[in-house]
């Protein structure tokens, strides 16, 4: 016993074997040794597997219980809108029913009255837009069909006389006329346009009547300019000087009329030996710029000629040498004209003034007053009076001697021009 209390172990084979059948005892009991302490079967170290290091898992938020859904309150019972029959023109009609008892169902009255059906704020509204925009579309198709003037002094008469503004800021043609015809469409459909445009007529021409009267009433004279004392000499010079001239030329229209066969022949005698001595003598190179005018001095022994540059130059002929150059004028010459009678030259510029000179190139006098630019000069055949027109629609004479203005003649209406044959020319 008290070995079966140290060792507990060795108890249980013999238990064991009292269980097993007799051979495997007798066995057992032959080969008997002495029983070893047992040593305690120590387990395997079993290694674990690496398992790699995974992060943790954030923690999964708790779900809240749903909301406790609280019921609706019950919508308002509405009654039924009720709408008339619509036929297929638009127009509203009552139903067989309603012919027969009026007062069977609502009626379509005006908003704000008792007996209404409902209409929402938003189909107001659409109903509104659309009656707008209908408007509109009938407002522009008025107003292609309205005749608008295309001139723009027309069009600034039409709106002054509908009490308009003429023009607005920044306002082009085009806007200008497009604004008239909105306006005329705009009085044609409240049907003022036809009114205003007879009332404004019926002013003009009583107006257009008033204005006759008066022109019948104003008494028609002559109108005279009052002149100098130096123009009135001027004028009895050349009338009498003009006297003798034309007695000259009576004279030799009596000469003609008396024999006509002798001058006729003479003349065309002397026509036909100067086209048959006329060929090109000489040619010369006269300014850098392009010339003006030029002119011959009544012995034809010298040439004048003018350019865009201001120079006048004075050439001996028949050899075309230059002899002087004549310089004063700041802008370019436009015309150069000897005198008939003395050695003198008159230029006329752009810079508004006339010159005369001497065929030495000596400037003898300036002639000023006309505002723009001249156009032509030329000497009275008595050499003592010169005319100058200018592009300052006026025409001057002037005294050659002490270069006195006498006569400053109005009445063109554009720029005043000697033609070459004499007489008057506008441009």
């Amino acid at each position: 016993m008290e070995v079966d209390e140290e060792n507990p172990a060795s108890t249980s084979p013999t238990e064991a074997s009292d269980l097993r059948p007799d051979s495997q005892t007798l066995v057992s009991s032959v080969h008997a040794t002495p029983l070893q302490p047992i040593q305690p079967i120590v387990p395997p170290v079993v290694v674990p597997p690496t398992v790699p290091i995974v992060p943790p898992i954030a923690p999964i938020p708790s779900i809240l219980p749903p909301p406790v859904i609280r019921p609706l309150a019950p919508l308002p019972v509405r009654p039924p809108v009720l709408r008339p029959p619509i036929s297929q023109n638009g127009e509203v009609r009552e139903s067989d029913s309603d012919s027969d008892n009026e007062d069977s169902g609502p009626t379509r009255t005006a908003p704000g009255t008792t007996g209404e059906y409902e209409i929402s704020e938003e189909s107001r509204l659409v109903r509104e837009r659309q009656e707008k925009a209908i408007q509109e579309l009938m407002m522009k198709r008025r107003a292609k069909a309205l005749a608008v003037p295309t001139n723009d002094m027309a069009v600034r008469t039409r709106l002054r006389k509908l009490g308009e503004p003429m023009t607005l800021f920044g306002e082009r043609e085009m806007e200008r006329r497009e604004r008239l015809r909105m306006i005329m469409a705009k009085l044609d459909a409240e049907g003022q346009l036809e009114k205003l445009m007879k009332a404004h007529e019926e002013e003009e021409a009583a107006a257009t009547a008033a204005k006759a009267d008066v022109e019948e009433e104003i008494i028609e004279y002559p109108f005279y300019t009052e002149g100098t004392k130096t123009l009135k000499d001027a004028r009895v010079e050349i009338a009498r000087y003009s006297l003798v001239q034309a007695a000259l030329r009576i004279r030799r229209e009596q000469r003609k009329r008396d024999d006509p066969d002798e001058d006729m022949d003479a003349e065309l005698d002397w026509a036909l030996g100067q086209a048959a001595n006329l060929v090109l003598d000489c040619s010369e190179i006269g300014d850098d710029r392009p010339l003006s005018g030029c002119s011959f001095s009544r012995d034809g022994e010298k040439l004048a000629t003018c350019s865009l540059s201001g120079v006048t130059k004075l050439w001996k002929m028949p050899n075309v040498e230059k002899e002087s150059t004549l310089k004063g004028h700041t802008e370019r010459a436009t015309d150069v004209a000897f005198s008939p009678v003395h050695d003198h030259l008159a230029t006329a510029s752009a810079d508004r003034t006339a010159r005369l000179w001497d065929t030495r190139g000596s400037l003898l006098r300036t002639f000023e007053g006309h505002l723009d630019r001249l156009a032509r000069i030329s000497f009275h055949p008595s050499g003592k009076y010169l005319g100058t027109t200018s592009f300052d629609k006026t025409w001057r004479l002037w005294d050659v001697e002490n270069g006195e203005e006498l006569l400053l003649q109005e009445g063109h209406s554009r720029g005043a021009w000697f033609p070459p044959l004499g007489g008057r020319e506008e441009n």
